[in-house]
C-alpha cells in the first residue's frame, strides 16, 4: 500500500502533466501535448507491472518513474532549449528507468544484469537518437511542427553519454534500490 504523501505526489504530477496538455494546446504546441499525454499514460505503468508480473513497487520509486514522465513533459515547454543541462537530466533520469527495468528482469531470471544493462541502455539509446531524427527531419520536409527536436551531432552524442551516466548507476545501485523487484517468491 503506498503511503498518502507519495500517493497525493503521483496525483500532484498527473495533475501537472494535464497542465501541460492545458498550456501545450493554448501555445497550439503539438510536441507538449502529445508528449504529456503519453507521459500521463506512462504514470500508470507501475499499476500495471504490479498486477502483471507479482511485484510491489515502493512509493518512491514509483514518484521517481513519475518525475521522469512531468522532466520530460516540462521540458517540451521551453526548458530543453532554454535550461542547458534540462536535456542531459532527463536522458540521464530515463536511462535509470530502462537500465532498472532490465536490471530487475536479468535478476528475476537469474541472469548477470550488468552487460544487459549497458547494452539495452546503449541501443535504446541510440534507437531513440535515430527516431528523433527521424521524426524531426520528417515534420521539417512536410512543414510540420516536429513533436521530437534533433539539436545535431554533438547534442547527440551527449545525450548517449547521459543515457550511459544512468546504465552506470543502475548497475552501480541496482541491488541496493530494485531489490524489491529483483526477488522472486521460488
Amino acid at each position: 500500500m503506498q503511503t498518502s504523501v507519495a500517493t497525493e505526489a503521483e496525483r500532484g504530477i498527473r495533475y501537472s502533466l494535464l497542465a501541460v496538455v492545458a498550456v501545450g494546446y493554448r501555445r497550439r504546441d503539438p510536441g507538449a501535448i502529445v508528449n504529456a499525454l503519453i507521459a500521463l499514460v506512462a504514470t500508470y505503468l507501475p499499476g500495471h507491472l504490479e498486477r502483471r508480473y507479482d511485484v510491489t513497487f515502493r512509493p518512491w520509486q514509483r514518484v521517481y518513474l513519475n518525475s521522469a514522465m512531468l522532466t520530460h513533459a516540462i521540458g517540451m515547454l521551453g526548458p530543453y532549449d532554454d535550461v542547458w543541462w534540462w536535456d542531459h537530466m532527463t536522458h540521464t533520469h530515463s536511462a535509470t528507468l530502462l537500465g532498472g527495468l532490465t536490471f530487475a528482469a536479468a535478476r528475476r531470471n537469474d541472469r548477470e544484469p550488468h552487460t544487459r544493462v549497458i547494452g539495452v541502455v546503449t541501443c535504446a539509446g541510440v534507437l531513440w537518437e535515430i527516431g528523433e531524427y527521424a521524426i524531426h527531419a520528417t515534420a521539417n520536409r512536410l512543414g510540420w511542427e516536429p513533436l521530437l527536436v534533433s539539436y545535431g551531432k554533438v547534442d547527440t552524442a551527449l545525450d548517449l553519454v547521459f543515457d550511459l551516466i544512468g546504465a552506470v548507476l543502475v548497475v552501480i545501485l541496482g541491488d541496493a534500490f530494485l531489490e524489491n523487484l529483483t526477488e522472486t517468491d521460488e
